[in-house]
């Protein structure tokens, strides 16, 4: 328990001292005007008021990452603590704020684009396709787990297409409509079943004396049943998908960039709701450790999704165990719909579509549907489908948050400002990235020592290439000082 609370208390630590120290660095300007005030268009620039844009930002971001995701990183033990919490302070709200604060000095532009403004043509051609998917894979993955979770725990008897039909067509309107229409109306009501969510378990550590929290000192061994072959690096940084740091977040950005009205609002808007997402991510790692450390009889052979479930019919009264699922049905909905809307945007913005009428809209969401349905299926269709597109989406996820890391490096680098805030995340995330794919079984399936050695060369190299990348550029710039003094 004590863990527990003195990581809540470097999260919030985190917001008050560290992110101001962040605004401070990059140079936010209260003064400067925004695109959601020179660039309004009623459709996707539309001024709106800054709490709702944090809970829009909030709920966009959470998803079931922190939760499904903190509960499978929860089975390798303590040391997902750390990682949520120092994650969360140092890479992911910095990678949120920065990116966001980018989105919103370049008229809120998509993410691709400010990877090839500052990385090269050829990765923004890249991950234009890479994000794309990416979002169609989140859109199809926020389907199935709330589906699955009002089926298994409310409507049992129903078929087994309804659900997912009824949230996919919700999620078509949410991509096509005004922000401020429907995602900007109902987004207060999924926030309200979000935070009523957390509290309800966190309260439960408090007022259940039976229930025991693991402490940090007690040790930091990997209790993953599956420890062989799921090594806490770097398997535990890909499970916390969303939970620490996530490329996903930095998709979303953009959507509240284009409505902020103040410069001033994207520290607690972009850092704040990655620090309320940390503080999620670490209520359901809590509750998970305590499940599969002191009920395991009820965790065998249970999902991520599936544990949410466990949790709130053990240690809720049946109105409050309502209330707990629907606020995880809420997160995966809230992230499900704008990711699609981001994918809309971000084809839209590859071949300069106008995103105002209409029926331009539909024709660049229409492939975005269609793709995602056929995922849809499939993940219904077969029994390992979700496990699947999950571990696929873990990964892609953390390798956008790795690329937006170097953009972000390199941005700063070029603005002279610090870029050590970043340089290091990114390196670490390169290091993750690369050795997750080399060691799992979804990837090359080596042998630990050769994944490890292979990774660190990987990162290596990425520093070096940086650092020559850094020495040019410095000389690049001194040969024009020279030039203009002799002038």
């Amino acid at each position: 328990m004590i863990t527990f609370i003195i990581s809540i208390i470097l999260l919030l630590l985190g917001y008050l001292l560290y992110s101001k120290w962040i605004e401070r660095m990059i140079g936010v300007d209260a003064q400067r005007a925004t695109p959601a005030t020179t660039m309004a268009d009623g459709v996707d620039y539309v001024p709106m008021k800054p709490w709702r844009i944090f809970l829009i930002q909030f709920l966009n971001i959470a998803g079931v990452g922190p939760i499904v995701g903190a509960i499978m990183g929860a089975q390798f033990g303590t040391a997902s603590f750390l990682w949520i919490v120092f994650g969360s302070i140092f890479a992911g709200a910095v990678h949120d704020f920065i990116s966001g604060y980018m989105s919103l000095r370049h008229d809120g532009c998509s993410l691709p684009e400010l990877h090839g403004r500052y990385l090269g043509n050829g990765v923004k051609q890249f991950m234009r396709y890479f994000t794309v998917i990416l979002m169609i894979l989140v859109g199809a993955v926020f389907v199935k787990t709330p589906a699955q979770l009002l089926i298994n725990n409310y409507t049992p008897d129903w078929q087994l297409w309804i659900w997912p039909a009824i949230i996919f067509v919700y999620y078509m309107l949410a991509t096509m409509l005004p922000i401020d229409k429907l995602i900007g109306r109902i987004y207060p009501v999924f926030g309200i079943l979000l935070l009523l969510m957390a509290v309800f378990v966190m309260c439960a550590f408090f007022f259940r004396p039976e229930v025991h929290l693991t402490e940090v000192w007690e040790g930091l061994a990997n209790r993953h049943p599956k420890a062989d072959t799921n090594p806490i690096f770097p398997m535990m940084f890909v499970s916390i998908a969303c939970g620490a740091i996530s490329g996903f977040h930095a998709t979303q950005s953009p959507l509240m960039a284009r409505c902020m009205v103040n410069e001033k609002q994207a520290r607690p808007i972009f850092y704040g709701a990655m620090i309320a997402e940390g503080l999620v991510a670490l209520i359901w790692a809590a509750a998970a450790t305590y499940f599969f450390h002191d009920k395991a009889d009820l965790c065998a052979g249970q999902s991520g999704d599936a544990m949410v479930g466990v949790i709130a019919n053990e240690w809720f009264t049946p109105v409050l165990a309502v209330v707990t699922v629907l606020g995880v049905i809420a997160a995966a909905i809230t992230s499900g719909d704008t990711a699609l809307r981001s994918a809309r945007l971000i084809v839209a913005d590859i071949f300069h579509i106008d995103q105002k009428p209409v029926y331009k809209r539909f024709l660049v969401a229409l492939p975005v549907f269609m793709l995602a349905g056929a995922i849809l299926v499939y993940t219904f269709a077969d029994a390992d489908g979700f496990q699947t597109i999950w571990r696929y989406f873990a990964w892609a996820n953390q390798l956008l948050a790795m690329v937006t890391l170097w953009a972000i490096t390199v941005y700063l680098a070029i603005n002279k400002k610090v870029y050590a805030v970043t340089l290091i995340p990114a390196l670490f995330m390169t290091m993750v990235c690369s050795t997750f794919i080399l060691i799992s079984d979804s990837g090359f399936n080596l042998s630990h020592t050769v994944a490890y050695l292979l990774g660190g060369l990987i990162t290596l190299a990425a520093c070096i290439g940086f650092l020559v990348w850094k020495m040019k550029k410095n000389k690049q710039a001194n040969s024009e000082d020279e030039y203009i003094d002799k002038q």
